[in-house]
């Protein structure tokens, strides 16, 4: 049987602000990747995510990005390989110190927008942030966009990867997501999203913003929770699966 992992990003608020719907698409994913307060988050959301997740016995991972709460992290930064490393040891100390103090573990690692784009392209990022993961706990699993260079850095470094795919995006002829500045970088229709998801995971192929057909490894699929229809979307992605018999479950 097919199985796949279903990941989103969480614990993105800060302060005052709100983002996303954590509490209601926690019970429709199987791993959660909560920010560690650089790009969103702050102290006091990545405890309480922390313990929403271990409720709802949801795998946890780390999400670093760059120091750009402005921009949500999506804005490139011309930062070195070192600062890189140091920002992802910095910020998986951060959230595994949370996850401890509440009984739980740390299982994963996922860069965040510009990071995860700037890693996926840039090999001496990818081994950085490769290298901080092991160092910090060799048994954590590295995710990254599927065929870049943050999933060869990791297993040329010895860490389990996770090779990722995105439910609401499109792809370029590289292999790389559109940017997002770009027109047609989001799936907003759902039946287009779950036929492109579905053809990721039973095909092991995507079909290219252009027009082509490249093959894709899919270990686990990224479901944004802070859209206008995220939690309809979220539902109907995992509905779907399941009804085409592939297992949903952590990795």
């Amino acid at each position: 049987m097919t199985r796949i992992d279903l990941n989103c990003d969480l614990g993105e608020s800060f302060g005052s602000y709100r983002i996303g719907m954590d509490e209601a698409i926690l019970p429709i994913v199987t791993s959660a990747n909560i920010a560690c307060g650089f790009h969103a988050g702050d102290p006091a959301v990545m405890r309480k995510t922390v313990q929403l997740a271990l409720e709802h016995r949801v795998s946890i991972g780390a999400h670093p990005g760059l120091p750009d709460l402005l921009g949500f992290g999506r804005r490139q930064m011309a930062i070195s390989s070192q600062e890189a490393y140091d920002m992802v040891v910095y910020q998986i100390g951060a959230l595994s110190a949370f996850v401890t103090a509440e009984g739980g573990k740390l299982r994963h690692v996922k860069p965040h927008g510009a990071l995860y784009n700037m890693a996926a392209a840039r090999p001496d990022l990818a081994q950085a942030i490769a290298r901080a993961v092991y160092r910090v706990d060799r048994e954590l699993i590295l995710y990254g966009l599927a065929g870049s260079e943050l999933i060869k850095a990791g297993e040329e470094v010895g860490l389990r990867t996770a090779s990722e795919v995105f439910a609401d995006r499109t792809y370029q002829e590289d292999g790389s997501l559109t940017p997002r500045t770009e027109p047609g970088a989001l799936i907003e229709d759902t039946s287009a999203a779950v036929s492109h998801v579905l053809r990721m995971v039973r095909e092991g192929k995507v079909r290219t913003l252009g027009g082509t057909d490249l093959e894709i490894r899919a270990d686990t699929i990224c479901i944004h929770g802070d859209g206008e229809h995220a939690l309809r979307f979220a539902k109907t992605i995992r509905e779907q699966l399941m009804a085409a018999g592939v297992q949903i479950a952590p990795l």
